[in-house]
């Protein structure tokens, strides 16, 4: 190859777009066959990984209502007096899920109580408001 070969402006236009095809090309592969970030369900999911002798599952289930009417149990009991798998790996990941729906419970809490002051905000605005309409209507008659 000459010199004005190597410096041609089609040359290095050809090699740069064959470059970003092939970068176009592997990112589009990476994104096509890419596993997904679906949760198997559980029969799946302990049915995969498990020993033979069935370790204590952690169920999700719907908030229960306690006793008292305004009281709320958002967390079965049973998950609490489970007892704990021999295996260790199986103890770390029961360790690991139960800490995560104490921080999804602990955000739930900081959402409610956030959503609580929003709402008695609007409800003094709003009898701001109508007290404001109440004396607009008292001028007019």
């Amino acid at each position: 190859m000459t010199l004005d070969q190597r410096n041609s402006p089609k040359l290095l236009l050809g090699i740069t777009g064959g470059l970003v095809a092939i970068i176009v090309l592997f990112l589009a592969y990476q994104w096509f066959f890419a596993p997904s970030n679906e949760v198997l369900p559980q029969h799946e999911a302990t049915s995969l990984n498990a020993p033979a002798k069935p370790a204590a599952e952690v169920k999700p289930t719907e908030p229960a209502v306690a006793t008292d009417e305004k009281t709320i149990q958002l967390v079965d009991e049973k998950i609490l007096k489970a007892a704990v798998p021999e295996n260790e790996s199986l103890a770390k990941e029961e360790v690991a899920k139960l800490k995560d729906i104490q921080t999804q419970l602990k955000d739930q809490e900081a959402v409610l109580k956030a959503q609580h002051t929003d709402a008695d905000d609007l409800v003094a605005l709003k009898e701001e408001q109508i007290k404001l309409l109440e004396a607009q209507l008292a001028q007019k008659q």
